[in-house]
């Protein structure tokens, strides 16, 4: 082994001394960005709206050697979200990196999704992002820069039957990292955004649920299967391929990438 190039690459992933919060961090993606980023050496401070899955993931992070800071958040509630930026600063002391992974699904067609429905994803969705990049980049702004990632969803790019809602938060995600990427350049701040093809995440669980609630393991291994030979390499992804996206944007090695779709999604 080169130690050099080792240690090169090492210092360029590290997030050693930073501090990161994660949204959404009580499960799926958020969950694992928590992991991988505390592996990376960031102290994370975890928000979800879920406090006992918050709980979970803090022991998960603690179990990996890392430090966790829990803060009960509900991204749709701008002054929470405020809260949360705030809370990172006063207890940690600075404020490095935000990942906007929070985020809720809804399959109904656009003639069948209630107006309590669609309201709740866009909501969670594109205003709680929304709010999470005002903040941080807020809060950046006034601490000498940082990085910004928010997770989007293929369904921005191509139109999903059933997912008309979702799609389009999602597709305003992608606009809302373009234009934040060039306000906030300025004050060193970076903003892209990972675009997760289909991952098997308990946000996707409902496709695969029987009448009861439970997950029917033949059903999930039909949809694994169907998901799978969308992509030319025949795969699906797992939460550690966007997080460690996710990653790479949050470090030095991704220091000349801003206003970028990051799309993860095995070649679909």
């Amino acid at each position: 082994m080169n130690m050099a190039i080792d240690a090169e690459i090492g210092e360029m992933l590290s997030l050693a001394g930073k501090v990161a919060v994660i949204t959404g961090a009580g499960s799926g993606l958020g969950q694992e960005c928590a992991r991988l980023f505390a592996v990376a050496g960031a102290t994370v401070v975890l928000a979800d709206i879920n406090s006992a899955a918050l709980e979970v993931t803090a022991e998960i992070v603690r179990a990996a050697g890392g430090t966790a800071v829990v803060q009960p958040t509900d991204v749709a509630n701008r002054d929470q979200v405020e809260t949360l930026a705030d809370a990172a600063i006063q207890t940690c002391g600075r404020l490095d990196c935000w990942v906007n992974s929070a985020g809720v699904t809804l399959w109904k067609s656009v003639i069948d999704a209630t107006r309590e429905e669609a309201e709740r994803v866009v909501a969670t969705n594109m205003m709680g992002t929304y709010w999470g990049c005002a903040a941080a980049g807020r809060a950046m702004r006034d601490h000498g820069g940082g990085t910004i990632v928010n997770v989007s969803s293929t369904a921005g790019d191509s139109p999903v039957p059933t997912l008309s809602v979702y799609g389009m938060t999602k597709a305003g995600v992608n606009q809302l990292t373009r234009v934040c990427a060039k306000e906030f350049g300025p004050h060193g701040i970076r903003v892209n955004a990972v675009v997760p093809g289909w991952i098997d995440t308990p946000i996707n669980t409902s496709m695969y649920r029987d009448a009861a609630g439970a997950v029917d393991q033949a059903m999930r291994g039909k949809v694994v299967a169907q998901m799978a030979a969308m992509s030319p390499l025949g795969l699906t992804g797992l939460a550690v391929d966007i997080a460690m996206a996710a990653l790479y944007l949050s470090t030095p090695a991704s220091r000349y990438v801003t206003g970028e779709l990051l799309r993860v999604n095995g070649g679909v």
